[in-house]
């Protein structure tokens, strides 16, 4: 038992799967469900950690990958840990690197010892097992700390797939014996590609593993949103409701609501930055390319229902003038909106659900989205 971390579940939408609850950390209480932005290298892309607090983030995600190969995990243990090292006081999630390293290294060499690779930045060689994840995270000092997975793309077959989940419950096993910081929670992944089968085989195993939490890895990697939605529900009709559920890299508007749906308590995504570095923005209207000519001469917000820091200072003229003229502050203000755009969301999504209504809410947003 973990003195440290309590998950309690608030209120259940009697519609639906939808969950409000409130995870208890070290560094404070999250209340789900819950958007994370993403902070891959200790940073959340062109906004400052004061920015994020005054959009109520509650939590942020960075990633171990990226922060091993550059700064190292040892010069962030030095500075006193993640936290200290970014100057943000509330809880953190550091992923184990598993999907970076199958993404992002080149010319990777997976065994059952762990996966060689080469780094993106310099080529260098490195070779990340189960317990160096642990030992990098355990030095990141993170809140919540991802075990060691494979995701395989999408289509894989059968039999890859079966192997592939096989290695990643070992894998799960050597990081559960190699975490000893009880500050720290250690989330199983479930793995197990499209196969419904798999997913359930997998589901059970993370289940027995008795992790403080469970996460729900390998969706969203290209496969239609049906069968996510679908292997989403064999997950969570077996992982324990007493435990919090976190859904990896899903977080688009009609997702969220969909694995709310689902319960689903814990979300994280990468689109809200890139997509408003690449000027798309998410409004109460849908999804809006502000570079487009209409907005030329538009002097109303961005969004007249959002009370962000753009719409409320700025115009669509002003916002596509910063696009066009390829201003730092165009990126800047388009990443405060879509943050606090998809944090509002999630938590509009969690009054609707102690108020009965999150059917409704989710209608709605999918109305607009789906």
């Amino acid at each position: 038992m973990n003195n440290n971390f309590s998950f309690e579940v608030v209120k259940t939408c009697k519609d639906t799967g939808a969950r409000a609850g409130i995870l208890h950390t070290p560094h404070g209480d999250i209340k789900t469900p819950i958007y994370m932005p993403v902070g891959t290298q200790a940073t959340v892309k062109a906004v400052d950690t004061r920015e994020l607090k005054e959009m109520n983030a509650q939590i942020i995600l960075s990633n171990t990958y990226h922060l091993y190969l550059r700064p190292g995990h040892e010069l962030i243990r030095q500075a006193g840990g993640l936290h200290k090292f970014m100057n943000w006081d509330r809880p953190i999630l550091t992923d184990s690197g598993g999907f970076q390293v199958f993404s992002l290294g080149l010319l990777n060499k997976i065994s059952e010892d762990g996966v060689e690779f080469q780094s993106h930045i310099d080529g260098s060689r490195h070779l990340i097992t189960p317990e160096k994840a642990v030992e990098i995270q355990n030095a990141l000092g993170s809140d919540i700390m991802m075990a060691f997975d494979e995701c395989v793309s999408y289509p894989t077959s059968y039999e890859d797939t079966k192997a592939s989940m096989e290695m990643t419950h070992r894998w799960a096993d050597r990081c559960k014996n190699a975490h000893k910081n009880e500050k720290q929670a250690l989330f199983g992944i479930v793995q197990g590609g499209m196969y419904r089968d798999l997913r359930a085989e997998s589901a059970k195993f993370i289940t027995d593993c008795d992790f403080i939490g469970n996460a729900i890895g390998g969706l969203s990697v290209g496969e239609p949103k049906p069968l996510m939605y679908e292997m989403l529900e064999v997950v969570t009709d077996i992982l324990p409701a007493t435990k919090p559920r976190y859904l990896m890299g899903v977080g688009t508007p009609d997702c969220l609501v969909n694995g709310i749906a689902r319960g689903v308590d814990m979300f994280d995504c990468v689109l809200q930055t890139r997509n408003a570095r690449n000027a798309t923005l998410l409004t109460s209207r849908g999804k809006v390319n502000i570079l487009n000519k209409k907005y030329e001469t538009d002097f109303t917000p961005l969004d007249e229902n959002c009370s962000c820091f753009a719409c409320r200072n700025h115009t669509k003229a002003y916002m596509r003038h910063l696009f066009k003229s390829k201003e730092i502050l165009g990126a800047r203000l388009a990443t405060l909106h879509n943050l606090h755009f998809t944090l509002k969301l999630v938590e509009e999504a969690r009054q609707a659900i102690l108020d009965d209504c999150y059917k409704e809410y989710m209608e709605k947003i999918l109305h607009i989205y789906g």
